[in-house]
């Protein structure tokens, strides 16, 4: 990969981290004033500069939104990334205090927010990788990384919770599993990939860095190709049709039959020469002691039984 021609592309989604809820009616009340980055969000900006590093590549930090996500694109820019602004229709360009706001909002449509990011990183470069945050911290579903990764025509890696980069393009990540198991993936740019905040913190800006970023004049995008790009997105979430939920139904598992004669696949089957109790002869005996043995017997096989005491009687 010619790194030092491509770019490396944070996208950030900015937003009201602790937004308050009516406990009787539900009703989400957000702060635009309040928007800063997420966890997540902070971890994908922070890989996106080692990527940069490690590559040569020039770091740029995306945002959809309003005049909310100026700040958090103005602390980008103060740890050396280029940032761009991407309106969105719905977005306001003009910061609001405390206001009601619907569910649907809160969510956003990850139809439009794919479009008009895809257009918006086609229109300043080759992205190399593009790192998000798993998923948007105002019931986000974690759907946009998947979408960009489609947009762009890359290969997709979510969830990670940590990423290395090699020269050529090579990104190293990890995914976490059940079990506490670690699922490895070797990715060659182009590439989009999610994190989860796990074990990376932001680096901090220079004091000289931060004072001059307070300033800075954050780009916007073409509102005209923006608004093509929404409206195509709009276009196709429309042909979205949803219905009553289905139960899950697994995949078919081939695995191969067993061998042998139809005795060697019985006991093959039902491991009965594998897992069994070896037989033992008891007897004859009194009473009471075929009781405690009957006991002890249920007692190994997970049986709740009273002390073997209890059948003196």
């Amino acid at each position: 990969m010619s790194a030092s021609a491509e770019v490396v592309v944070a996208c950030l989604a900015p937003a009201d981290q602790r937004p308050e809820v009516d406990p009787l009616s539900g009703e989400v009340v957000v702060n635009d004033a309040m928007a800063s980055l997420s966890a997540a969000d902070a971890a994908a900006l922070e890989y996106a500069l080692r990527a940069g590093e490690a590559w040569g590549a020039r770091v740029m930090a995306v945002a959809a939104g309003g005049a909310s996500v100026v700040p958090a694109l103005r602390e980008a820019a103060s740890l050396g990334a280029e940032v761009l602004r991407v309106p969105l229709p719905s977005a306001h360009d003009s910061l609001h205090g405390p206001r009601r706001c619907e569910g649907t909002e809160l969510a956003g449509d990850p139809g439009v927010v794919t479009a008009v990011l895809s257009s918006a990183i086609r229109a300043s470069g080759t992205p190399a990788l593009v790192v998000c945050g798993d998923r948007s911290s105002l019931s986000g579903a974690g759907a946009v990384p998947a979408m960009l990764a489609h947009h762009l025509g890359a290969a997709q890696a979510l969830g990670l919770v940590a990423m290395e980069f090699e020269s050529g393009g090579v990104v190293l990540g990890q995914r976490r599993l059940d079990g506490g198991w670690r699922e490895r993936i070797r990715l060659t740019a182009p590439a989009v990939c999610s994190v989860e905040a796990a074990g990376v913190r932001l680096r901090r800006a220079s004091l000289n860095a931060a004072l001059a970023a307070a300033s800075v004049q954050v780009p916007i995008a073409s509102s005209s190709a923006t608004a093509a790009a929404a409206a195509a997105g709009a276009a196709g979430a429309a042909r979205v049709h949803a219905g009553a939920p289905r139960f899950y139904r697994p995949r078919t598992k081939v695995i191969p039959p067993p061998a042998g004669g139809t005795h060697e696949r019985i006991l093959s089957l039902t491991g009965a020469l594998v897992q069994r109790e070896p037989p033992r002869v008891v007897g004859p005996v009194a009473p009471a002691e075929a009781a405690r043995e009957l006991l002890e017997f249920l007692r190994r096989a997970g049986v709740e039984v009273g002390q073997a005491g209890d059948a003196g009687g």
